[in-house]
């Protein structure tokens, strides 16, 4: 059931890749274009302002940033199941909003409405996975989320392929309305589905906490093991909370459990995955390979989502084997030295565009397969129960909100009116892939293989450089924090 319960709850992130994939090729729709952009001259051609195809784009992570904020919220006061619950409702909203009416004013305002949602979804989704998942798979049940991101990109870029010559307004009302469809599926199944015992357990829960891990573990509950794991959730919560004043302010604690440093490793760790250029191309791949020059840009888009779904498999393999360090770290090396053979190769001719494509199909299965299902996986994990959905909400906001910028400025780089960088504009992503690598190795511990509660110990005793050796030493030799649950901390629990 745990599995199951994993699973399902990743589909969620179908409708983040879906909306990503989709804007990336509905801004280069005719008929989009011919309703939202500007008669070229007395040509016949339409083009979107700069300005226009920025705020397109952009907004809706300006809603997610807002989304993940409200996170928290959504979260800890009502619960993991009935949070993702509202945010697919509101998505709907955004949706309906973009194909009611054809005016620009409501197609960004349902954009941004449909980000809000998408913005709760990235907070709270992969916390609840997290809190559900066996520890010995959780990395490889987590990553399921960013599989389905890559599976939404990908049908997105087909059903763009299907509907972009259509002469009516179903060229791009088409493939937004489908997600209705998926967020029905979605609501539907998350009644269904049982809460985080963790989440029950903040709230002082016990009886429901026993059910849902009983569920969840598919035994009887008073099953010794159930009985140990509550136990263990108990002692962590209530060791958490004596310490922690209900404020965002415990997110920057300093002391033993190091939650300033989880804080902002959190935060750093998704503002790196955005810097390290992967949504350049997923929002203006088809863009780039247009005003390059090349072929079919919408089936050059299909061929490398179908790369970013296919390698995203052996990541979740990886994850739980090799480990979130390395994986990280391999996966930077491999994308900087992917980008800046790509801005060294240039577009000059019909061979170099090749190289080119090749190149960028090396750069996405290398994130595919490292940085894309290891950032959800890490953050995940990385804080305490009682601050997690703090946490998370800030780390996922600092997400959306680089995206954001980068939505924004990305046109003046790329555009021939403005910037016209071409492949120099890798250069930039090259160099802040150095970044990821530094990060990777200074700043992220090794979390693979243990219970969350267990994760708490191992980075109040080690930092990110040492927590490699600490973490072997754990699950060889079952290392544990000399903690002991008595009728004090119950009652403190109750209390709270």
């Amino acid at each position: 059931m745990a599995i199951f319960v994993s699973i399902f709850a990743a589909l969620g992130g179908f409708l983040y890749g879906y909306d990503t994939g989709l804007i990336s090729g509905i801004i280069n729709i005719p008929y989009f274009l011919q309703t939202y952009g500007h008669r070229q001259g007395n040509t016949t051609t339409y083009l979107l302002a700069s300005s226009d195809k920025g705020l397109i784009v952009s907004i809706l992570s300006a809603g997610t940033f807002v989304g993940a904020l409200l996170g928290y919220p959504s979260s800890d006061y009502l619960g993991r199941r009935r949070g993702l619950i509202l945010a697919y409702l509101i998505f709907s909203v955004g949706v309906i909003l973009q194909i009611i009416i054809e005016q620009f004013q409501v197609f960004i305002l349902g954009r941004f409405i449909t980000g809000l949602g998408l913005g709760i979804v990235s907070c709270i989704l992969p916390i609840y996975q997290s809190e559900c998942a066996p520890k010995q798979i959780r990395g490889a049940l987590v990553s399921t989320y960013q599989l389905f991101i890559t599976i939404g990109l990908f049908v997105a870029a087909v059903v763009n392929y299907q509907t972009k010559d259509r002469t009516s307004s179903a060229a791009y009302r088409i493939p937004i309305g489908l997600q209705l469809l998926w967020t029905a599926i979605l609501c539907i199944g998350m009644f269904l589905l049982p809460e985080s015992p963790r989440y029950l357990i903040l709230k002082g829960n016990v009886d429901q906490a026993y059910q849902s891990q009983s569920r969840l573990t598919s035994k009887k509950i008073d099953d010794p093991q159930v009985t140990y794991h509550i136990k263990e959730m108990i002692v962590d919560t209530v060791a958490a909370k004596a310490q922690q004043s209900g404020t965002y302010l415990d997110c920057f604690q300093l002391g033993p459990d190091k939650t300033l440093w989880r804080t902002l490793g959190g935060i750093f760790l998704q503002v790196w995955q955005q810097l390290s250029g992967i949504n350049f191309i997923f929002y203006y791949g088809t863009t780039f390979f247009h005003s390059s020059g090349m072929a079919h840009p919408f089936l050059l888009t299909i061929i490398i989502n179908l790369v970013n779904v296919t390698m995203t498999i052996p990541g979740l393999l990886l994850i739980d084997l090799l480990g979130r360090r390395k994986l990280l770290i391999i996966g930077a090396c491999g994308m900087c030295l992917c980008e800046y053979s790509i801005a060294l190769i240039g577009q000059s001719n019909e061979t170099k565009q090749k190289l080119l494509i090749v190149f960028v199909c090396i750069y996405i299965a290398f994130f595919a397969s490292t940085w894309g299902p290891s950032t959800s996986v890490i953050t995940g994990e990385l804080y305490p129960t009682c601050i997690r959905a703090k946490c998370m909400s800030l780390s996922t906001a600092s997400n959306w909100l680089v995206n954001f910028m980068l939505g924004c400025i990305t046109p003046y780089l790329i555009d021939a009116d403005k910037g016209n960088l071409g492949t120099d504009v890798f250069f930039i992503w090259g160099t802040t892939c150095l970044g990821c690598v530094l990060f990777g190795f200074f700043c992220v511990w090794e979390t693979r293989g243990l219970s969350l509660e267990k994760i708490n110990y191992l980075i109040r005793n080690s930092s990110p450089i040492t927590s490699v050796q600490l973490n072997q030493r754990m699950r060889s030799s079952g290392i544990i924090e000399n903690e002991v649950l008595n009728n004090e901390s119950i009652q403190l629990l109750d209390k709270s």
